[in-house]
């Protein structure tokens, strides 16, 4: 009469299983059941010495609070990746989640010293939507960025915005590393900072070399300017734009990747 127990024990521990496989939070649930379930059959089912079960009541005992720990951390820095689309009533609220989280560290890397609004960052979140939105549709094709700029990591969380919509933004570091990149390989826009290590209009050296070698790929200036007289400056060498705007960035590349 056993039998069929276990079965049914076995049958709702798998369909238990399947339900907590849907979402971090609960793999790491799922995985707790089965370390302490091992970790109890070897202790109390097996025939080990005290001795040689000391070791797995220790494990027991410290296991829980190591887990406890990196669960904190994770809820404190990472809180929006324990959850799944399944978990939301609306599925679109978790990728409104994601993309005002993203928005977010976009508008914390602004070039403007004075710090962004709430407003401005839900203008960026609304970009970032519209834009995962029309993508998908109209991109068939993995699309790429080059991005040249000697100090990438200042740059790390537009690149993330980017990335997030499903386009790969590749790095160059100097004006002969990007040229050699275009060389060789195909990109959809081309985003570049001005001042570097070889000049403080090193960007327009860039830009003016890229023209001359017949590359038509549109190219956006990202610097600490956005002024008209710049703007026009830009055009005249070739360029598409020029901004110190996040948003306005994502936006004009969007733009470009999609009619590319």
């Amino acid at each position: 009469m056993s039998k069929p127990v276990l079965s049914n024990n076995v049958s709702d521990f798998a369909d238990s299983a399947k339900g907590l496989a849907r979402n971090p939070l609960g793999i790491i649930a799922l995985f707790l059941v089965l370390v302490y379930g091992m970790a109890s059959v070897v202790t109390i089912g097996s025939g080990l010495s005290a001795d040689e079960k000391r070791p797995l009541i220790y494990f027991m005992v410290l296991f829980p609070v190591l887990v406890l720990a990196i669960f904190t951390w994770l809820v404190i820095n990472h809180s929006g990746k324990l959850f799944a689309p399944g978990d939301f009533k609306d599925e679109t609220n978790y990728v409104r989640m994601q993309m005002s989280a993203t928005a977010s560290l976009v508008a914390a890397t602004t070039k403007n010293p004075i710090p962004p609004s709430q407003a401005e960052i839900a203008d960026i979140v609304t970009s970032v939507e519209f834009s995962t939105k029309h993508t998908s549709a109209k991109i068939s094709s993995r699309k790429r960025i080059l991005w040249v700029d000697d100090n990438p990591q200042n740059n790390i969380y537009e690149k993330q915005a980017f990335e997030t919509v499903g386009l790969e933004v590749v790095i160059a570091r100097s004006t002969d590393e990007g040229l050699a990149y275009v060389k060789h390989q195909l990109f959809d826009v081309i985003i570049s900072d001005m001042g570097r290590k070889e000049g403080p209009r090193e960007g327009y050296v860039f830009l003016d070399k890229l023209r001359g070698f017949g590359n038509k790929t549109p190219l956006f200036f990202y610097a600490s300017s956005s002024l008209p007289a710049h703007k026009a400056e830009t055009a005249e060498h070739g360029g598409q734009g020029c901004t110190n705007n996040p948003q306005e960035l994502f936006e004009l590349v969007m733009k470009a990747v999609i009619e590319a």
